[in-house]
């Protein structure tokens, strides 16, 4: 089968670049896509729109590429498509909870039409020709964190997150990139995992291995992946699904639960990670705290600072005793920007989303849905010590007054 890429060039802020080069539980979204897709397709080609589908009879899959969807959809979708022997356009139930609840807020590519909701993803068995809807259930579960105080969620006092078993979205936004790597990601990973353990023989192979291991369950080798050369201190409390990559240093005391940690990482003593993801060569000092939270490569979190459902750029450092706080106190819906204005993020709680090659400095705060443009200097003053709007690369501490003095926010006279 021939795999036909439709090529979206828009620039998802505050990265500035496209969807595909983005990274998605530690790869960018292209190279995932290719990865997914390797079972099912032999050869590749590159088109700017639909218009341009090549002419024949050949099996082909078509979509759009900034879609993310995992390897359980992708082969719920080839199945069903394929027994159809008809073309196909992938579809969704209107009481799709994953996707009425998560996926339409800040996007266009995921449209009602009818009575689906639809999405740019096409399977041809005899060439390009009018698709019919093929509606995937997603196998959306109820999941997070019970019982916190009513103000702070639902009338019920519930924060929970309608988590796809069989997870998709289009990408237009970097809530979205967020939503991919943690709800629809690896907190999706735990929700597969844990759809298993009803299973008598599942269940007995995990637990005769934790006995054998002398582990918890959730501590064994076949809920935690531990890649070569990695070094865990035996103090260190790790709880699956995780997996580890290689060149890999866990410190004293470290607490990690249900993540992905890339290669050639440092955690150092006391650090906290919870359903994150840590990306290639990235360095955790003592007692930094991750949850729901995704570092792109190469990226520094200093100690003490605390990142709450946020997304981080490549090569960026985060300073000391930085907070990204992720409740709105004034109880009105959270909105960030999207296509220079602001919308509602669909979401009772978010952080913050901080671009490419930044350095934020020590003990700032952020407020919830804010965004620091790539290649920002931001230093804590008198000014300056807390953000409560975006930054824009114009606003940056690094740039310099006329006749070379120095900026001053940065050293104050």
């Amino acid at each position: 089968m021939i795999k036909i890429v439709i090529r979206d060039r828009r620039r998802i802020s505050p990265f500035n670049e496209p969807a595909r080069d983005l990274r998605i539980l530690n790869k960018p979204l292209w190279l995932l896509q290719r990865d997914l897709l390797a079972p099912y397709c032999d050869s590749e080609l590159e088109i700017a729109s639909p218009l341009e589908l090549p002419a024949g009879a050949s099996e082909m899959l078509v979509y759009r590429d900034n879609l993310y969807f995992d390897a359980p959809f992708i082969a719920e979708f080839v199945r069903q498509a394929r027994l159809t022997h008809q073309p196909c356009q992938v579809a969704f139930s209107l009481e799709d909870k994953a996707i009425t609840t998560h996926a339409l807020p800040l996007q266009e590519g995921i449209r009602r039409e009818g009575g689906f909701y639809v999405a740019d993803l096409w399977y041809y068995p005899r060439g390009a020709e009018p698709a019919r809807p093929l509606v995937i259930d997603t196998l959306p579960r109820e999941m997070g964190y019970y019982h916190i105080p009513t103000y702070m969620a639902a009338d019920k006092g519930d924060l929970v997150f309608q988590v796809p078993l069989r997870a998709f979205l289009s990408i237009e936004n970097w809530v979205h990139i967020w939503m991919a790597n943690s709800p629809f990601g690896i907190f999706a990973m735990g929700g597969r995992v844990e759809s298993t353990l009803g299973r008598l023989g599942v269940m007995a192979k995990i637990l005769f291995r934790a006995m054998i291991e002398r582990k918890q369950i959730l501590s064994s080798s076949h809920m935690v992946h531990v890649g070569k050369n990695t070094h865990i201190d035996p103090s260190a409390v790790i709880q699956g699904p995780a997996i580890i990559g290689d060149n890999v240093d866990i410190g004293a005391g470290c607490v990690i639960g249900n993540c992905i940690i890339g290669n050639n990482v440092n955690i150092m003593h006391g650090s906290q990670l919870l359903l994150s993801v840590v990306g290639d060569g990235c360095f955790l000092p003592f007692r930094g705290s991750l949850f729901m939270t995704t570092l792109m490569e190469n990226s520094m979190v200093a100690q003490n600072a605390t990142l709450q459902y946020c997304l981080i750029g490549r090569d960026t450092f985060v300073g000391a005793n930085t907070v990204f706080t992720d409740f709105n106190l004034l109880s009105y819906p959270l909105k960030t920007m999207h296509e220079d204005r602001l919308e509602w993020a669909g979401l009772p709680i978010l952080g913050c989303c901080v671009g490419h090659n930044c350095r934020i400095g020590g003990g700032l705060m952020f407020y919830p849905g804010r965004m620091v443009e790539s290649d920002c200097v931001l230093v804590r003053s008198e000014q300056r010590a807390v953000i409560a709007k975006n930054v824009t690369y114009e606003e940056s501490d690094h740039h310099h007054l006329p006749g070379g003095e120095v900026h001053p926010r940065l050293y104050p006279r």
